[in-house]
């Protein structure tokens, strides 16, 4: 089994075609076609129903597929881990993160680790933290920045916390802060029946609100559901309800920030990587800036709590 067989193999599984797979190969049809042949000669099965102008897999072949990604992924980890030895002069990074992270941690990092290394060419992948893990064991990812701790049925990932970072509750600026009796701090209960801007499904601070909520013995109430963080952010502008955000977003929003009352509702963000192998040295590079930039000192106020193995929840 030859690695260019596969690669011509996930290039018609991806087209069902194979003219098409072959122009995306730069390489003759009928050249492609036998080595699929041969491929499937080796394997003992057909990989593809061949019918005119359709094609599929079979079962063999959906069983092959995802095996033939990962293995061209390690491939080409391993490649770009030969090539990054003069000094990350090139290379690719592949970073994922939350929205919440890329409206606010993420920007000042990259531009930290661009000016470092301006040869290695960076792309971001802006998910929910499921999604994140996913990629990250598909070989999509060489790092991620998720929200700990992992669902129990996760794949086996290599995470270390790093920051545990606030929430705070934003309301328009023009309009009165949450009602919180004679504190000036609110609790989770202060939020029944408040109008809340709620993210959409699957969004890490959408699951963790609810949580919160259920545990004080109430289902919150939407006015509004299932933006982006950008969105969320403009509906609550719009007066339209209150949200539970990050600090670090809070504070670049412009809106009204009410915090928790002690102890407050914190989430852990960690750094996460494949476990059976270990990330290129483009994203160990881009961890050590994370870190150094969170050192004490180096945070804003709302960013608080660097941290090493600290056990907080998500």
């Amino acid at each position: 089994m030859q690695l260019q067989q596969l690669r011509y193999f996930t290039a018609v599984a991806d087209t069902r075609h194979f003219t098409r797979a072959a122009e995306r190969e730069h390489v003759a049809q009928p050249s492609l076609s036998q080595q699929i042949r041969s491929l499937e000669r080796e394997l003992g099965a057909e990989l593809f129903h061949r019918a005119r102008g359709h094609i599929t897999l079979t079962d063999a072949g959906e069983t092959l597929l995802p095996l033939a990604r990962r293995i061209l992924a390690d491939t080409e980890t391993a490649r770009r881990e030969v090539q990054e030895v003069a000094q990350l002069r090139r290379g690719r990074l592949r970073l994922g993160a939350p929205p919440s992270l890329c409206a606010s941690l993420v920007p000042d990092v990259l531009s930290a680790f661009h000016a470092t290394y301006p040869g290695v060419d960076l792309f971001v992948t802006e998910d929910g933290s499921q999604d994140l893990v996913r990629a990250l064991a598909d070989g999509e990812l060489d790092l991620a920045l998720i929200i700990t701790p992992l669902p129990d049925q996760a794949p086996a990932l290599a995470t270390s916390d790093l920051l545990r970072e606030e929430l705070v509750v934003v309301s328009a600026p023009d309009r009165s802060a949450p009602p919180a009796g004679r504190r000036t701090r609110i609790r989770v209960e202060d939020l029944r029946g408040r109008p809340l801007a709620m993210f959409r499904r699957g969004y890490d601070l959408r699951e963790f609100t609810t949580a919160a909520c259920r545990a004080a013995g109430f289902e919150p109430t939407f006015t509004v559901e299932g933006g982006e963080m950008d969105a969320v952010l403009g509906f609550v502008r719009a007066g339209l309800g209150i949200a539970v955000v990050p600090s670090m977003v809070a504070e670049r929003s412009g809106l009204r920030v009410t915090r928790f009352a002690t102890p407050g509702m914190h989430r852990v963000i960690s750094v996460a990587h494949r476990g059976d192998v270990s990330p290129p040295r483009a994203a160990r590079e881009l961890e050590r800036i994370l870190r150094q930039r969170l050192e004490p000192g180096s945070l804003r106020a709302g960013a608080r709590g660097a941290v090493a193995g600290d056990p907080g929840r998500s």
